[in-house]
C-alpha cells in the first residue's frame, strides 16, 4: 500500500506535468513568436497581474519582447480567441471582463465534459495511480482551505486535479477541450473559492467525493462534482452580479 510520502510523491509528479497556461497542450514541437508573446500575457492575465479591462497595449508589448508589431497583433488575435482579450472600438485590445453570464455557460459546458470523462474513467475501471493522485491533492486541499492566502492555489489545485482525472479517459480531443474550458474558467475558480469558508465548503464536498470514488460509486461521485461546481459558479456569480448590473 502506498504510503503518505509516496501518494504525495505521485501527485507532485503530475503537478508537474499539468500546466495552467495558454497553449500548454499544443501538438507543436516549438511555439511561434505570436504563441510564446500570448502564452506570457495570458500567464498574467489568469494569475491577475492584468486586471479585467486593463489595456493590453501593441506598442508596449512590441517594445518589451524586442519584435515588431506584427507578432503582437496576431497574438492579440491568439488571446481574444481564447477568451482573455477582448478588442473594442476605439480602445484597441484589453483584458475581458467577468460575466456571470460567461461564467455559467463556461462552468456548465465544463461540468458536463468532466462528466463524460469521469464515466469513462470508471467504466474502464479506476486506474490505481488516480485515486492515489486524489487522495493526495485532496490533502493538499485540506491545508489551503484553512489557509487565508490560499485561494489561489487552492483553485489552482483543484483545476490541476480535474486535470489529471481528464487523462484518464482515454480520449485525447476530451482531455484537450477540458483543458481548455478549464484554463477559461479558473479566474472565475478563484473568485468563487476566495474566501476560506467556501473552501472549507468545497473541500468536505471534495473528501465524500474521495470516498464515493474509493467505494466505486459512480452516480455519488458525479453527483458531488456537479455540485462542487454549481456551488463555486453561484458564489463567483454573486461576486460578479453587482458589477453586471452597473
Amino acid at each position: 500500500m502506498a504510503t503518505a510520502a509516496s501518494d504525495q510523491e505521485v501527485f507532485e509528479r503530475w503537478e508537474r506535468a499539468i500546466q495552467f497556461r495558454l497553449l500548454a497542450d499544443s501538438l507543436e514541437p516549438t511555439r511561434t513568436v505570436p504563441e510564446q508573446v500570448a502564452a506570457q500575457v495570458g500567464d498574467r492575465i489568469i494569475a491577475g497581474t492584468l486586471a479585467p479591462g486593463a489595456r493590453i497595449g501593441e506598442q508596449e508589448l512590441a517594445d518589451e519582447f524586442a519584435i515588431s508589431r506584427g507578432p503582437v497583433r496576431e497574438a492579440i488575435r491568439i488571446l481574444e480567441r481564447e477568451g482573455l482579450v477582448a478588442v473594442l472600438p476605439r480602445r484597441g485590445a484589453v483584458v475581458s471582463s467577468l460575466s456571470a453570464q460567461e461564467l455559467r455557460e463556461l462552468f456548465e459546458i465544463r461540468a458536463g465534459l468532466v462528466e463524460i470523462a469521469l464515466r469513462k474513467v470508471m467504466a474502464a475501471g479506476l486506474p490505481p495511480e488516480l485515486l492515489v493522485v486524489t487522495r493526495a491533492g485532496v490533502a493538499r486541499l485540506e491545508v489551503l482551505a484553512d489557509a487565508p492566502d490560499g485561494g489561489d492555489a487552492y483553485a489552482e489545485t483543484t483545476y490541476r486535479l480535474i486535470q489529471i482525472g481528464a487523462h484518464f479517459a482515454g480520449n485525447e480531443r476530451l482531455r484537450r477541450m477540458i483543458a481548455k474550458l478549464s484554463l477559461q474558467s479558473l479566474r472565475y475558480s478563484k473568485l468563487g473559492l476566495a474566501t476560506v469558508a467556501r473552501r472549507q465548503r468545497s473541500v468536505r464536498l471534495w473528501r465524500q467525493a474521495l470516498k464515493a470514488l474509493e467505494r466505486g460509486d459512480v452516480e455519488q461521485t458525479l453527483r458531488l462534482a456537479r455540485q462542487r461546481s454549481e456551488e463555486s459558479a453561484e458564489e463567483a456569480a454573486r461576486r460578479l452580479e453587482p458589477a453586471d448590473n452597473d
